[in-house]
């Protein structure tokens, strides 16, 4: 049995297993576009899934500090480090679930 878990609000979706691993590749890279080039997603994209999460959460998830001379970079806030550990509680909730349950349904 397999699932998967996501967040969703009336805005759409706010966390699922890839907005958790950008966070977690932007902490560990400290940088937006190195974490969009090892997932293989544009810039774009990631920025906007960056966006969507800070403007939806109750404070933002990752600032960044444009580049330049000494070039820009981004840290995952105290509020995406939380919710980094938060998913990953819940999705190993969620495992146990379909582990357990999976002797009892037949599918």
């Amino acid at each position: 049995m397999n699932g998967r878990i996501w967040i969703e609000t009336p805005d759409g979706k706010m966390l699922g297993r890839g907005r958790v691993e950008l966070l977690e590749r932007i902490k560990n890279s400290g940088s937006i576009r190195q974490a969009a080039l090892q997932m293989k997603m544009s810039y774009k994209q990631a920025w906007d899934l960056i966006n969507h999460m800070n403007e939806n959460f109750g404070s933002p998830v990752v600032v960044s500090k444009r580049g330049g001379k000494g070039g820009g970079n981004a840290i995952v806030t105290e509020n995406g480090l939380r919710a980094i550990d938060q998913f990953h509680v819940l999705q190993e909730k969620f495992r146990e679930f379909l582990v357990i349950n999976s002797e009892n349904i037949q599918l």
